[in-house]
């Protein structure tokens, strides 16, 4: 930064500057304030004549040549500034970096330092004009599995879909071959279009975390081995970055073999789980990414697989069986609204050519997510909706009160999935367009959690 002010004739040879970057407790890294403490150098230096209103701010790297560099995270930056109130914006021109006109701030492009300068004096334009790049929505056909495609399993699709409407999370259990990996990998095309404010975040997490992002339109769809770190997954490092659960914000987490994973990363899950963020802290910063992923996931009943499977014989003891289930912590379970229980299926019996395909679907999650922002007046599934939005927002009636109190003593649930089941049924009955929770509607989402647990507790035949 200094050799680009030699330009402006000033000789820093016996001069020593301090800037003073606030709050000066948190270490400070990446040279994204260089073009903002050029300017506060040359301000007091006399260079700068021209008034600077406190509104204004700079982002940008130097070269040895004055000119303005782009930045990793500049989106990120963007939004910030937006926050804090800032109404013109100084950056240097990234045509990788989806920016559209944002509301409320001023967006200038910058090219070099000097220029900037004659433009803050009172002198001419600056050079780069470059048009306005609105982030589009990509409406191309999702290019995965699509549901036409799987073979029987209609209880489960029709959970998979009520899932997508309401943002609610699911929970597959069953043997191998019985289709989880296969309904996970077309979960994705019935999701609905994320909405710009939606992409604008996703694409700050993603250019944090230095990853490419797939789709702009499409909610993203993660899926990391079980074999992948905690770190990897709930985000940190020295310098702390997103995570996967960050990374499948508004969209997917696709945890296969849940059963696998530590217990300790999925324990990990359950704050992001209930307020839609995570919080790192580390010895040189504390951050906040948001964290509002839908959680998908599958596992087997047991360690061999073929608990309560027809056509093989499970050889694990109910203590093996206990055991292997119990990896699965009951606050982990608590936050699941949805456990669907598969069996194979007859790939000759169970072909419909009249099946719905993921268009069609997908028309119908849209729907139901319409009638949701309207009735909330915001961006907001009913599964993200508090404690307090639920009593006011979805009223039951007493006779419907008093049998999902029924249902939660017959099977020890607690309030959290009390609560599920309610954010349930109004889900099922936005599907079907019915302006109050239906009957109907509340006794399909309490069979879509069976049991105790909802995991299987069958005894094993010898």
């Amino acid at each position: 930064m200094l050799a680009a002010l030699k330009g402006f004739g000033i000789n820093f040879t016996d001069r020593r500057v301090i800037v003073n970057l606030s709050p000066a407790e948190e270490k400070k890294h990446g040279p994204m304030f260089d073009v903002a403490m050029a300017i506060g150098i040359l301000k007091c230096f006399g260079t700068l004549k021209g008034v600077i209103p406190d509104d204004t701010a700079f982002i940008g790297s130097l070269s040895l040549t004055g000119k303005v560099q782009s930045i990793r995270g500049i989106l990120p930056a963007i939004m910030s500034a937006k926050k804090l109130g800032i109404k013109r914006l100084f950056i240097p021109y990234d045509c990788s970096v989806p920016i559209q006109e944002i509301e409320g701030l001023e967006i200038i492009y910058v090219e070099y330092l000097m220029e900037l300068v004659d433009h803050l004096s009172g002198g001419g334009g600056l050079s780069i004009v470059p048009p306005i790049t609105e982030l589009a929505v990509d409406q191309a056909s999702f290019a995965g599995v699509d549901f036409k495609e799987v073979i029987g399993q209609e209880k489960a699709k029709r959970a998979l879909e009520i899932a997508a409407a309401g943002g609610h999370n699911v929970m597959m259990i069953g043997p191998p071959g019985c289709g989880k990996s296969l309904l996970a990998e077309s979960f994705p095309s019935i999701m609905p279009m994320l909405e710009l404010e939606s992409q604008l975040e996703n694409v700050s997490l993603y250019e944090l975390a230095n990853t490419s992002l797939s789709s702009l339109g499409r909610p993203p769809f993660r899926s990391p081995h079980h074999s992948t770190s905690a770190v990897s997954i709930i985000g940190g490092g020295s310098n702390p970055t997103p995570g996967e659960i960050s990374l499948a914000n508004h969209g997917v987490l696709f945890l296969d073999e849940l059963a696998e994973f530590p217990k300790k990363t999925l324990d990990m899950l359950r704050q992001p789980l209930e307020s839609g963020q995570v919080t790192i802290s580390r010895a040189q910063a504390t951050v906040t990414y948001p964290a509002k992923f839908l959680l998908l996931s599958a596992m087997n009943p047991c360690p061999c697989g073929y608990l309560g499977a027809t056509t093989h014989y499970c050889t694990c003891s109910p203590k093996h069986v206990q055991a292997y289930q119990n990896k699965v912590s009951g606050p982990v379970q608590d936050r699941i609204d949805i456990i669907l229980h598969l069996t194979p299926v007859n790939l000759q019996q169970e072909r419909k050519e009249d099946a719905p395909s993921s268009s069609e679907i997908q028309k119908r999650v849209q729907s139901a997510r319409d009638l949701q922002y309207k009735r909330h007046g915001k961006v907001c599934c009913n599964a993200d909706l508090s404690i307090e939005e639920v009593r006011t927002m979805i009223p039951l009636t007493e006779e419907q009160k008093s049998f999902l109190q029924n249902r939660a003593v017959k099977e020890n649930w607690s309030n959290r999935v009390q609560m599920k089941m309610h954010r349930l049924a109004r889900t099922i009955s936005d599907l079907r367009g019915e302006e109050a929770v239906s009957d109907e509607a509340l006794w399909e989402a309490v069979t879509m959690r069976r049991g105790n647990s909802g995991l299987v507790k069958k005894k094993v035949v010898r």
